[in-house]
């Protein structure tokens, strides 16, 4: 018997204006080898018929589906929402992906296997959506890119402060499991805008603060949309990620996610 078993799962979905992807994202969710888990999509005040898409998703779903409101813009806000919502309603783990993501089929099955391990925070793999028909470039070389970015984080003198219990990986918000316990004893998401500091690497950082058995998961992979770095381009998208060091003029843009 493990700490986590029997202990129920909820995954939570961040969803702002994406009719058109999270079709693909709920689909993807429906199909796992591991249906026991409960799911929450948090609209964070769309505009569109992303929250009616939900809704139908739920009346057929082979899980239960709760569908929230968050009016305050931005995904730590409504990943926050999401979090605190499940843990309201009993969730002792945690999972997290984005609307505009496809999680591989194990994903479930995945992350929790590593809090059967003892693992409180799992931070998981991206990789490119196949359906987006990703160029050479973009399939061969953002996996290196985000491995030199982990390489970088790890060296970043901030993130080696000696108050900081588990060394620093890579986290991206749209593939991570936290234990709930976790998550509320560091505080969770911070609710920054999206143009502020990455919540990820926030939530990240907190729990780094709280916990030693914080892992990179390689066997959690999500694969991710590439239509910010199709926006942007490479190097716009790099220093985004960057601490924000591009921010476009436009302050709608940043909410391509």
């Amino acid at each position: 018997m493990t700490a986590s078993a029997g202990v129920p799962l909820w995954a939570v979905v961040p969803a702002y204006n994406e009719e058109v992807r999270i079709g693909a994202t709920l689909a993807a969710l429906a199909s796992q080898t591991d249906t026991d888990f409960t799911l929450v999509v948090v609209d964070n005040a769309s505009s569109d018929a992303t929250a009616d898409l939900v809704r139908r998703f739920a009346a057929t779903a082979p899980l239960p589906v709760h569908l929230v409101r968050e009016d305050e813009p931005g995904t730590g806000a409504a990943a926050d929402t999401g979090f605190r919502y499940a843990i309201g309603r009993g969730a002792g783990l945690l999972v997290r992906t984005d609307a505009d993501c496809l999680p591989a089929r194990d994903w479930i099955a995945a992350a929790r296997e590593e809090f059967v391990r003892g693992t409180e925070m799992a931070c998981g793999r991206s990789l490119p959506r196949r359906d987006e028909n990703p160029t050479l470039a973009e399939r061969y070389l953002l996996p290196p890119v985000m491995r030199a970015t982990a390489l970088y984080g790890r060296r970043r003198r901030e993130h080696r402060h000696p108050r900081y219990r588990a060394p620093y990986v890579l986290c991206h918000g749209h593939n991570l499991a936290i234990t709930a316990a976790l998550y509320t004893r560091c505080g969770g998401t911070p609710r920054i805008p999206l143009e502020g500091p990455p919540e990820d690497v926030a939530l990240l950082n907190r729990a780094r603060e709280h916990s030693d058995r914080i892992a990179r998961a390689e066997r959690m992979v999500v694969h991710t949309s590439l239509r910010r770095l199709r926006a942007w381009g490479a190097r716009r998208t790099l220093l985004w990620c960057w601490d924000r060091r591009y921010r476009p003029a436009d302050v709608t843009e940043v909410h391509v996610r």
